[in-house]
């Protein structure tokens, strides 16, 4: 079989999502989402990494009674998520137009280099890591929005929970399709974080601060799936 037919036979079977926003893309980037949150939970310190709403409670908690070291222990990764934010944001500015990689990409190499980096910090550092793999959640949140074309969050499940009982609650009442397909890519998403928070927190006790490394694994394969873009756009 020649390449060219091995090529046409790949693109068929490609989603026709743009790859960044096919579900399969995103239930990878919710697993490793899921993985993140969990192993700063229960390897670093009982800290969320993308979980804020519970960061600013417990910091608010802790302010309240008085205890302002633990107070900032959980301010510390709310501030690093917003800064993440705001680098993921000004990539995007600076580099849509990049031809060589998409800029998507860019922001998961330096998830990537991040999450590694985490991976070599001793438990004395924990606070240093938490604030890492907080920045990393949130640079990954701003850049991948939306799942087949509708908005969704690759590290958490509020919002995503919200969307698909909405959709849900519409597809009840109108039986459109296209609402029976968004419902189930937000569950699905759902069920993917839901997988990576589970393996994250089992390994993350039986195994320790060296498991956020299979979170990185997670985002390669994003990063795969992404580099069929190319492929689709040559065939056209």
């Amino acid at each position: 079989m020649s390449d060219k037919k091995i090529k046409n036979r790949i693109v068929r079977w490609l989603p026709q999502d743009q790859m960044s926003e096919a579900f399969i893309n995103s239930a990878f980037l919710a697993i490793s989402g899921g993985w993140q949150d969990a192993y700063t939970y229960f390897a670093r310190g009982k800290v969320f990494s993308n979980a804020q709403t519970g960061n600013v409670v417990l910091m608010s908690f802790n302010f309240m009674n008085g205890d302002f070291v633990a107070g900032v222990k959980y301010l510390l990764p709310f501030l690093a998520f917003g800064l993440g934010v705001f680098i993921a944001e000004n990539i995007n500015y600076r580099y849509k137009t990049m031809s060589k990689i998409h800029w998507r990409q860019l922001v998961l190499i330096i998830e990537m280099i991040l999450l590694t980096f985490v991976g070599f910090l001793p438990h004395s550092l924990d606070f240093v890591a938490t604030i890492t793999v907080s920045l990393s959640c949130a640079m990954q949140v701003q850049t991948f929005r939306k799942v087949s074309g509708y908005a969704y969050a690759s590290t958490m499940c509020i919002g995503n929970l919200r969307s698909g009982v909405s959709v849900l609650s519409a597809y009840i009442r109108d039986r459109k399709p296209v609402q029976l397909r968004q419902t189930l890519n937000y569950f699905g998403v759902i069920f993917a974080f839901a997988i990576g928070a589970g393996l994250g927190g089992y390994f993350s006790q039986k195994y320790g601060i060296h498991v956020i490394w299979l979170s990185v694994v997670y985002l390669m394969i994003s990063f795969a799936i992404m580099s069929f873009e190319k492929l689709k756009n040559d065939e056209k």
